[in-house]
């Protein structure tokens, strides 16, 4: 597949009518910055199964927090979020992973005076992508291991693809008609690809990568590979070229990756 038939595919398919269903369409919901990370963050952490529980169990954890989540957290104790978040289930998600998520959130908010801040102050400008910066960010979150995330942020150093803490970024750090941005710092270029099975497989039919376990080793040839043909935005087709593997109205064979 060449960059004419990405761009062909891009132009088409990466517009907000073919968003749905998609947890980035919560982030459209918020103007200010602090509730977006905040609410990229939880869809994020939440995007994996089937999509229609995706947003469902996403709009039941902002329904609770209310029309400015960043308010609710910062007047949120760790007690009071494991009550308004019990009973809360996301297949291997509990309640309790939701507060201690939320818990972590507000202790990096507290530290460096956002999401952002945390996550910028993992990064040097001589690093070649966001992974130093990623590994920081989940730390930070996960640091309290009685107040632990569990799954819902994983570790770089544990090998993960982190196919969610990547979407979350690529919705933080790109801007264009699907992707609100608002997380400045030339970190576009340095971006690495979501990587999931769909993703996995077009990696291998582009021969990006010959790899059977969908790893961050992977994750980072098919960014590599994409890299190539888009340099400074390797995650660019990332958004529409995943339509196929989400909407039932589109057809993969007709771009040869079905």
């Amino acid at each position: 597949m060449d960059k004419k038939t990405l761009d062909r595919i891009y132009h088409q398919y990466n517009r907000r009518e073919f968003v749905h269903p998609d947890p980035l369409e919560f982030l459209y919901h918020y103007a200010d910055l602090k509730d977006i990370e905040i609410v990229g963050l939880i869809a994020s952490s939440l995007a994996y199964g089937k999509v229609d529980q995706i947003l469902k169990k996403t709009s039941v954890i902002l329904d609770i927090m209310g029309s400015c989540p960043s308010s609710f957290l910062e007047n949120a104790s760790h007690d009071f979020l494991l009550e308004a978040f019990s009973g809360f289930a996301h297949r291997f998600a509990t309640g309790e992973h939701m507060a201690g998520l939320l818990t972590g959130a507000k202790r990096v908010i507290s530290k460096h005076g956002s999401l952002w801040g945390c996550f910028i102050k993992g990064m040097a400008d001589s690093d070649e992508t966001i992974l130093p910066g990623l590994t920081f960010f989940a730390n930070q979150l996960a640091q309290d291991k009685k107040r632990s995330p569990a799954h819902l942020i994983p570790l770089p150093q544990r090998k993960s693809a982190c196919k969610r803490l990547n979407l979350f970024l690529r919705w933080m750090v790109r801007k264009d008609e699907v992707d609100p941005g608002g997380w400045d710092g030339a970190l576009q270029s340095k971006l690495i690809v979501p990587v999931d099975t769909h993703m996995h497989k077009i990696g291998i039919r582009m021969g990006f990568t010959n790899r059977k376990q969908a790893d961050m080793k992977t994750a980072m040839e098919i960014t590599q590979g994409f890299k190539k043909i888009v340099p400074l935005d390797p995650v660019r087709y990332d958004f529409s070229m995943t339509r196929f593997g989400i909407r039932d109205d589109l057809d993969p064979d007709a771009y040869g990756f079905g």
